[in-house]
Protein backbone atom coordinates (compact mmCIF):
# COMPACT_ATOMS: atom_id res chain seq x y z
CA UNK A 1 0.00 0.00 0.00
CA UNK A 2 0.94 3.58 -0.69
CA UNK A 3 1.62 6.32 1.54
CA UNK A 4 0.10 8.93 -0.48
CA UNK A 5 -2.83 9.06 -2.77
CA UNK A 6 -0.93 11.16 -5.46
CA UNK A 7 1.66 8.86 -7.88
CA UNK A 8 5.18 9.31 -6.91
CA UNK A 9 6.16 7.34 -9.81
CA UNK A 10 4.55 9.94 -12.41
CA UNK A 11 6.81 12.36 -11.39
CA UNK A 12 9.93 10.35 -12.00
CA UNK A 13 11.24 10.24 -15.54
CA UNK A 14 14.58 10.10 -14.93
CA UNK A 15 17.05 9.40 -11.72
CA UNK A 16 17.80 13.32 -10.97
CA UNK A 17 14.03 13.50 -10.21
CA UNK A 18 14.48 10.31 -8.09
CA UNK A 19 16.96 12.45 -6.27
CA UNK A 20 14.62 14.77 -5.39
CA UNK A 21 12.60 13.41 -3.46
CA UNK A 22 13.11 12.97 0.36
CA UNK A 23 13.86 9.53 2.00
CA UNK A 24 10.62 8.95 3.43
CA UNK A 25 9.13 9.03 0.08
CA UNK A 26 10.97 6.38 -1.22
CA UNK A 27 8.87 3.54 0.14
CA UNK A 28 6.35 4.33 -1.66
CA UNK A 29 7.94 4.91 -4.72
CA UNK A 30 9.55 1.64 -4.74
CA UNK A 31 5.72 -0.13 -3.93
CA UNK A 32 4.68 1.72 -7.35
CA UNK A 33 7.73 0.64 -9.19
CA UNK A 34 6.77 -2.91 -7.91
CA UNK A 35 3.10 -2.75 -9.20
CA UNK A 36 4.44 -1.33 -12.54
CA UNK A 37 6.87 -3.80 -13.27
CA UNK A 38 4.26 -6.68 -12.29
CA UNK A 39 1.83 -5.28 -14.84
CA UNK A 40 4.36 -3.94 -17.85
CA UNK A 41 5.58 -7.92 -17.93
CA UNK A 42 1.81 -9.46 -17.44
CA UNK A 43 1.68 -7.50 -20.84
CA UNK A 44 4.69 -8.96 -23.08
CA UNK A 45 5.84 -12.02 -21.02
CA UNK A 46 9.87 -12.25 -20.00
CA UNK A 47 11.54 -12.44 -16.49
CA UNK A 48 9.85 -10.99 -13.65
CA UNK A 49 11.10 -12.57 -10.48
CA UNK A 50 14.31 -11.11 -10.94
CA UNK A 51 13.28 -7.55 -11.20
CA UNK A 52 10.61 -7.91 -8.53
CA UNK A 53 13.72 -8.90 -6.44
CA UNK A 54 15.73 -5.69 -7.18
CA UNK A 55 13.34 -2.60 -7.11
CA UNK A 56 14.73 -1.52 -3.42
CA UNK A 57 18.18 -1.97 -4.76
CA UNK A 58 17.34 -0.04 -7.87
CA UNK A 59 16.07 2.67 -5.89
CA UNK A 60 18.44 3.03 -3.67
CA UNK A 61 21.56 2.95 -6.47
CA UNK A 62 19.43 5.85 -8.44
CA UNK A 63 19.13 7.58 -5.57
CA UNK A 64 22.73 7.43 -4.12
CA UNK A 65 24.64 7.20 -6.89
CA UNK A 66 25.08 10.16 -9.36
CA UNK A 67 23.63 8.17 -12.61
CA UNK A 68 24.62 8.08 -15.57
CA UNK A 69 27.69 9.89 -14.46
CA UNK A 70 27.71 6.72 -12.05
CA UNK A 71 28.29 3.25 -13.92
CA UNK A 72 25.63 0.73 -12.71
CA UNK A 73 26.36 -2.83 -14.35
CA UNK A 74 23.31 -4.92 -13.94
CA UNK A 75 24.94 -8.66 -14.57
CA UNK A 76 22.84 -10.62 -16.85
CA UNK A 77 19.80 -7.67 -17.52
CA UNK A 78 17.37 -10.41 -16.19
CA UNK A 79 16.63 -7.83 -13.67
CA UNK A 80 16.80 -4.53 -15.18
CA UNK A 81 13.31 -3.78 -16.11
CA UNK A 82 12.57 -1.57 -12.76
CA UNK A 83 16.16 0.10 -14.09
CA UNK A 84 14.82 0.59 -17.36
CA UNK A 85 11.57 2.60 -15.95
CA UNK A 86 13.38 4.92 -13.31
CA UNK A 87 15.64 5.80 -16.72
CA UNK A 88 13.10 7.27 -18.94
CA UNK A 89 11.74 4.10 -20.50
CA UNK A 90 8.73 3.76 -18.58
CA UNK A 91 6.48 5.14 -21.98
CA UNK A 92 8.26 2.01 -23.77
CA UNK A 93 8.20 -0.75 -21.14
CA UNK A 94 5.23 -2.54 -22.48
CA UNK A 95 6.83 -2.72 -25.82
CA UNK A 96 9.66 -5.10 -23.80
CA UNK A 97 10.89 -7.77 -26.32
CA UNK A 98 8.73 -6.54 -28.64
CA UNK A 99 9.66 -6.36 -32.71
CA UNK A 100 11.03 -2.40 -32.57
CA UNK A 101 10.55 -2.20 -28.71
CA UNK A 102 12.75 -2.29 -25.79
CA UNK A 103 15.17 -4.98 -25.34
CA UNK A 104 14.88 -7.34 -22.74
CA UNK A 105 18.60 -6.58 -21.12
CA UNK A 106 21.00 -3.94 -20.84
CA UNK A 107 21.84 -2.31 -24.13
CA UNK A 108 24.47 0.46 -24.75
CA UNK A 109 22.54 1.85 -27.83
CA UNK A 110 19.34 2.56 -26.21
CA UNK A 111 20.44 4.14 -22.90
CA UNK A 112 22.89 6.41 -21.59
CA UNK A 113 22.23 4.94 -18.39
CA UNK A 114 23.34 1.07 -19.82
CA UNK A 115 27.13 1.33 -19.78
CA UNK A 116 27.43 -2.57 -20.63
CA UNK A 117 25.81 -4.45 -22.79
CA UNK A 118 24.58 -7.37 -20.35
CA UNK A 119 23.10 -10.65 -21.88
CA UNK A 120 24.97 -13.37 -20.62
CA UNK A 121 26.11 -14.13 -16.98
CA UNK A 122 28.58 -13.40 -14.73
CA UNK A 123 30.39 -10.46 -17.02
CA UNK A 124 29.63 -7.73 -14.87
CA UNK A 125 32.63 -7.26 -12.61
CA UNK A 126 35.37 -7.99 -15.55
CA UNK A 127 33.28 -5.02 -17.31
CA UNK A 128 32.64 -3.01 -14.03
CA UNK A 129 37.02 -3.21 -13.67
CA UNK A 130 37.28 -1.85 -17.19
CA UNK A 131 35.56 0.66 -16.80
CA UNK A 132 37.15 1.40 -13.12
CA UNK A 133 40.75 0.89 -14.53
CA UNK A 134 39.96 3.25 -17.45
CA UNK A 135 38.28 6.40 -15.15
CA UNK A 136 41.69 6.02 -13.58
CA UNK A 137 43.79 6.33 -16.54
CA UNK A 138 41.94 9.93 -17.36
CA UNK A 139 41.71 11.34 -13.99
CA UNK A 140 38.38 10.63 -13.30
CA UNK A 141 36.44 10.13 -10.03
CA UNK A 142 32.93 8.54 -10.77
CA UNK A 143 31.67 5.51 -9.22
CA UNK A 144 31.41 1.97 -11.26
CA UNK A 145 28.81 -0.13 -9.44
CA UNK A 146 28.19 -4.12 -10.94
CA UNK A 147 25.18 -5.90 -9.41
CA UNK A 148 25.82 -9.68 -9.46
CA UNK A 149 23.74 -12.68 -8.58
CA UNK A 150 24.63 -15.64 -6.38
CA UNK A 151 23.86 -17.27 -9.36
CA UNK A 152 26.48 -15.53 -11.67
CA UNK A 153 29.19 -15.63 -8.53
CA UNK A 154 28.97 -19.64 -9.92
CA UNK A 155 30.76 -18.94 -13.08
CA UNK A 156 34.93 -19.14 -12.86
CA UNK A 157 35.05 -15.26 -15.26
CA UNK A 158 33.74 -13.85 -11.71
CA UNK A 159 36.34 -14.88 -9.89
CA UNK A 160 38.81 -14.03 -12.06
CA UNK A 161 37.78 -10.57 -12.66
CA UNK A 162 37.49 -10.45 -8.72
CA UNK A 163 41.59 -11.97 -8.39
CA UNK A 164 42.35 -8.94 -10.58
CA UNK A 165 40.46 -6.56 -9.15
CA UNK A 166 42.16 -7.49 -5.79
CA UNK A 167 45.44 -7.18 -7.23
CA UNK A 168 44.64 -3.73 -8.93
CA UNK A 169 43.17 -2.01 -5.94
CA UNK A 170 41.03 0.42 -8.10
CA UNK A 171 37.67 1.97 -6.63
CA UNK A 172 35.10 -0.71 -7.52
CA UNK A 173 31.56 -1.33 -6.05
CA UNK A 174 30.24 -5.06 -6.44
CA UNK A 175 27.33 -5.89 -5.52
CA UNK A 176 26.23 -9.58 -4.52
CA UNK A 177 22.43 -10.18 -4.99
CA UNK A 178 22.05 -13.04 -2.65
CA UNK A 179 18.53 -14.33 -3.22
CA UNK A 180 19.21 -18.09 -3.10
CA UNK A 181 22.41 -19.63 -1.89
CA UNK A 182 22.12 -20.60 1.84
CA UNK A 183 25.93 -18.00 2.42
CA UNK A 184 24.25 -15.57 4.77
CA UNK A 185 23.56 -15.93 8.27
CA UNK A 186 20.33 -13.81 9.26
CA UNK A 187 19.76 -10.50 8.83
CA UNK A 188 18.61 -8.41 11.29
CA UNK A 189 18.89 -4.83 12.91
CA UNK A 190 22.53 -5.87 14.34
CA UNK A 191 23.96 -7.11 11.16
CA UNK A 192 22.73 -4.07 9.25
CA UNK A 193 24.24 -1.97 12.45
CA UNK A 194 27.79 -3.57 11.67
CA UNK A 195 27.24 -3.57 8.09
CA UNK A 196 27.16 0.63 8.40
CA UNK A 197 29.70 0.80 11.40
CA UNK A 198 32.52 -1.33 9.19
CA UNK A 199 31.43 0.51 6.03
CA UNK A 200 31.59 4.47 7.61
CA UNK A 201 34.45 6.64 7.76
CA UNK A 202 35.23 6.66 11.41
CA UNK A 203 35.67 2.82 11.48
CA UNK A 204 37.85 2.57 8.38
CA UNK A 205 40.07 5.74 9.28
CA UNK A 206 40.86 3.56 13.32
CA UNK A 207 41.42 0.68 10.79
CA UNK A 208 43.84 2.72 8.98
CA UNK A 209 45.45 4.31 11.99
CA UNK A 210 46.07 0.70 13.56
CA UNK A 211 47.50 -0.26 10.31
CA UNK A 212 50.34 2.73 9.93
CA UNK A 213 50.57 2.12 14.02
CA UNK A 214 51.16 -1.72 13.68
CA UNK A 215 54.32 -0.65 10.82
CA UNK A 216 56.29 0.02 13.69
CA UNK A 217 56.29 -3.54 15.34
CA UNK A 218 58.28 -6.64 14.09
CA UNK A 219 56.62 -8.41 11.05
CA UNK A 220 55.49 -11.37 13.24
CA UNK A 221 53.41 -8.98 15.10
CA UNK A 222 51.86 -7.02 12.18
CA UNK A 223 50.90 -10.98 10.28
CA UNK A 224 49.34 -11.77 13.57
CA UNK A 225 47.62 -8.73 14.39
CA UNK A 226 46.17 -8.49 11.06
CA UNK A 227 44.74 -12.09 11.36
CA UNK A 228 42.94 -11.14 14.13
CA UNK A 229 41.63 -8.32 12.70
CA UNK A 230 40.26 -10.45 10.20
CA UNK A 231 38.69 -13.31 11.65
CA UNK A 232 37.31 -10.61 14.08
CA UNK A 233 35.33 -8.84 11.54
CA UNK A 234 34.48 -11.98 9.65
CA UNK A 235 33.36 -13.96 12.47
CA UNK A 236 30.76 -11.35 12.63
CA UNK A 237 30.06 -10.45 8.85
CA UNK A 238 31.32 -12.97 7.00
CA UNK A 239 32.92 -12.32 3.87
CA UNK A 240 36.39 -13.84 4.61
CA UNK A 241 36.36 -15.39 0.63
CA UNK A 242 35.97 -12.13 -0.79
CA UNK A 243 38.43 -10.48 2.11
CA UNK A 244 41.01 -12.96 0.57
CA UNK A 245 40.58 -11.76 -2.78
CA UNK A 246 41.51 -8.17 -2.23
CA UNK A 247 37.85 -6.88 -1.87
CA UNK A 248 36.64 -4.83 1.16
CA UNK A 249 33.60 -6.64 2.36
CA UNK A 250 30.49 -5.53 3.92
CA UNK A 251 27.30 -7.25 4.71
CA UNK A 252 25.13 -8.73 5.01
CA UNK A 253 22.13 -6.40 4.47
CA UNK A 254 18.21 -6.74 4.11
CA UNK A 255 17.95 -5.72 0.22
CA UNK A 256 14.65 -4.61 0.63
CA UNK A 257 14.90 -2.21 3.28
CA UNK A 258 15.28 1.26 2.60
CA UNK A 259 16.75 2.44 5.69
CA UNK A 260 19.94 -0.67 5.85
CA UNK A 261 20.17 0.25 2.47
CA UNK A 262 21.12 4.28 2.17
CA UNK A 263 23.41 4.20 4.70
CA UNK A 264 25.55 2.01 3.43
CA UNK A 265 25.45 2.73 -0.14
CA UNK A 266 26.22 6.44 0.96
CA UNK A 267 29.31 5.12 2.86
CA UNK A 268 30.51 3.10 -0.05
CA UNK A 269 30.13 5.87 -2.38
CA UNK A 270 32.44 8.52 0.02
CA UNK A 271 35.32 5.57 -0.06
CA UNK A 272 38.10 6.51 -1.48
CA UNK A 273 40.28 3.57 -2.68
CA UNK A 274 40.18 0.12 -3.05
CA UNK A 275 37.28 -2.81 -4.12
CA UNK A 276 34.42 -3.23 -2.12
CA UNK A 277 31.41 -5.80 -1.68
CA UNK A 278 28.71 -5.14 -0.49
CA UNK A 279 26.52 -8.77 0.22
CA UNK A 280 22.93 -7.97 -0.09
CA UNK A 281 20.20 -9.96 0.67
CA UNK A 282 16.98 -10.19 -1.35
CA UNK A 283 14.12 -12.89 -1.86
CA UNK A 284 13.49 -12.98 -5.83
CA UNK A 285 9.79 -12.84 -6.94
CA UNK A 286 9.44 -10.30 -3.64
CA UNK A 287 6.26 -8.57 -3.43
CA UNK A 288 4.20 -10.46 -5.63
CA UNK A 289 2.34 -13.43 -3.98
CA UNK A 290 2.18 -15.68 -7.02
CA UNK A 291 5.49 -15.45 -8.08
CA UNK A 292 6.96 -15.78 -4.21
CA UNK A 293 5.09 -19.06 -4.52
CA UNK A 294 6.31 -20.16 -7.53
CA UNK A 295 9.53 -22.85 -7.32
CA UNK A 296 11.34 -20.99 -10.01
CA UNK A 297 9.82 -17.45 -8.48
CA UNK A 298 8.87 -16.46 -11.85
CA UNK A 299 12.03 -16.44 -13.53
CA UNK A 300 10.72 -16.57 -17.28
CA UNK A 301 7.43 -15.93 -17.71
CA UNK A 302 4.13 -16.10 -20.53
CA UNK A 303 1.66 -13.20 -20.56
CA UNK A 304 -0.21 -13.97 -17.58
CA UNK A 305 -3.27 -12.72 -15.16
CA UNK A 306 -2.27 -10.17 -12.82
CA UNK A 307 -4.69 -10.81 -10.13
CA UNK A 308 -4.31 -14.65 -10.53
CA UNK A 309 -1.12 -14.76 -11.94
CA UNK A 310 -2.20 -17.47 -14.57
CA UNK A 311 0.35 -17.31 -17.17
CA UNK A 312 -1.35 -18.00 -21.28
CA UNK A 313 -0.90 -21.02 -22.44
CA UNK A 314 0.11 -21.91 -25.82
CA UNK A 315 -2.87 -23.16 -28.38
CA UNK A 316 -0.87 -25.53 -30.56
CA UNK A 317 -1.27 -29.48 -29.79
CA UNK A 318 2.12 -30.06 -30.52
CA UNK A 319 4.80 -31.24 -27.64
CA UNK A 320 7.30 -29.07 -26.77
CA UNK A 321 10.90 -30.37 -27.74
CA UNK A 322 12.66 -29.84 -24.31
CA UNK A 323 9.74 -32.53 -23.21
CA UNK A 324 10.42 -34.88 -25.97
CA UNK A 325 14.09 -34.46 -25.40
CA UNK A 326 13.76 -35.33 -21.65
CA UNK A 327 11.57 -38.16 -22.29
CA UNK A 328 13.61 -39.70 -24.60
CA UNK A 329 16.67 -39.62 -22.80
CA UNK A 330 14.74 -41.27 -19.85
CA UNK A 331 14.21 -43.99 -21.64
CA UNK A 332 17.31 -44.47 -22.61
CA UNK A 333 18.83 -44.34 -19.13
CA UNK A 334 16.32 -46.59 -18.34
CA UNK A 335 18.13 -49.40 -20.26
CA UNK A 336 21.66 -47.57 -20.13
CA UNK A 337 22.42 -47.00 -16.12
CA UNK A 338 25.90 -45.26 -17.92
CA UNK A 339 24.19 -42.68 -19.39
CA UNK A 340 23.94 -38.90 -16.94
CA UNK A 341 22.76 -35.73 -17.96
CA UNK A 342 24.79 -32.01 -17.02
CA UNK A 343 23.46 -28.92 -16.85
CA UNK A 344 24.85 -25.19 -16.64
CA UNK A 345 21.45 -23.59 -13.91
CA UNK A 346 19.13 -24.24 -16.99
CA UNK A 347 17.13 -27.52 -15.79
CA UNK A 348 13.69 -26.59 -16.39
CA UNK A 349 15.08 -24.52 -19.39
CA UNK A 350 16.41 -27.83 -21.17
CA UNK A 351 13.92 -30.78 -19.80
CA UNK A 352 16.53 -32.01 -17.59
CA UNK A 353 14.55 -31.52 -14.37
CA UNK A 354 12.33 -34.38 -15.87
CA UNK A 355 15.66 -36.06 -15.98
CA UNK A 356 16.33 -35.05 -12.52
CA UNK A 357 13.45 -36.55 -11.01
CA UNK A 358 13.80 -39.32 -12.74
CA UNK A 359 17.33 -40.21 -11.95
CA UNK A 360 18.40 -37.67 -8.90
CA UNK A 361 21.77 -39.48 -9.06
CA UNK A 362 22.40 -39.51 -11.95
CA UNK A 363 21.86 -35.58 -13.30
CA UNK A 364 24.35 -32.81 -12.36
CA UNK A 365 24.06 -29.25 -12.23
CA UNK A 366 27.50 -27.60 -12.38
CA UNK A 367 25.67 -23.57 -12.03
CA UNK A 368 26.28 -21.30 -14.58
CA UNK A 369 29.64 -22.76 -15.63
CA UNK A 370 29.66 -23.70 -19.59
CA UNK A 371 33.49 -24.42 -19.45
CA UNK A 372 33.41 -26.67 -16.21
CA UNK A 373 30.18 -28.30 -17.88
CA UNK A 374 31.41 -29.47 -20.94
CA UNK A 375 34.96 -30.92 -19.64
CA UNK A 376 33.14 -32.16 -16.63
CA UNK A 377 31.40 -34.47 -19.15
CA UNK A 378 34.69 -35.11 -21.16
CA UNK A 379 35.83 -36.37 -17.79
CA UNK A 380 33.03 -38.65 -16.99
CA UNK A 381 33.07 -39.75 -20.72
CA UNK A 382 37.02 -41.17 -20.16
CA UNK A 383 35.99 -43.54 -17.14
CA UNK A 384 33.38 -45.16 -19.60
CA UNK A 385 30.01 -42.93 -18.61
CA UNK A 386 27.94 -41.59 -21.57
CA UNK A 387 27.32 -37.70 -20.55
CA UNK A 388 24.95 -35.44 -22.02
CA UNK A 389 25.69 -31.71 -21.41
CA UNK A 390 22.34 -29.96 -22.57
CA UNK A 391 23.54 -26.48 -22.96
CA UNK A 392 21.67 -23.50 -24.93
CA UNK A 393 23.72 -22.96 -28.42
CA UNK A 394 24.11 -19.47 -27.32
CA UNK A 395 25.80 -19.99 -23.78
CA UNK A 396 27.69 -23.05 -25.55
CA UNK A 397 29.45 -20.33 -26.87
CA UNK A 398 31.76 -19.73 -24.19
CA UNK A 399 32.58 -23.30 -23.85
CA UNK A 400 33.58 -23.78 -27.34
CA UNK A 401 37.37 -24.32 -26.68
CA UNK A 402 36.37 -26.51 -24.34
CA UNK A 403 33.78 -28.75 -26.92
CA UNK A 404 37.25 -29.04 -29.11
Amino acid sequence: MTSSSTPLLDSVSLPQDLRQLKESDLRQLADELRSETISAVSVTGGHLGAGLGVVELTVALHYVFDTPRDRILWDVGHQAYPHKILTGRRDRIRTLRQPGGLSGFTKRSESEYDPFGAAHSSTSISAGLGMAVARDLSGGDNNVIAVIGDGAMSAGMAYEAMNNAGHLKSRLVVILNDNDMSIAPPVGAMSAHLARLVSGRTYRNFRNFAKRLLDRFPRFFRDKAKLTEEFTRSFFTGGTLFEELGFYYVGPIDGHNLDHLLPVLQNVRDMQNGPVLIHVVTQKGKGYAPAEASKDKYHGVAKFDVVTGQQAKSTANVPAYTKVFANALIGAAEKDEKIVAVTAAMPSGTGLDLFAKRFPDRCFDVGIAEQHAVTFAAGLATEGFKPFAAIYSTFLQRAYDQVV
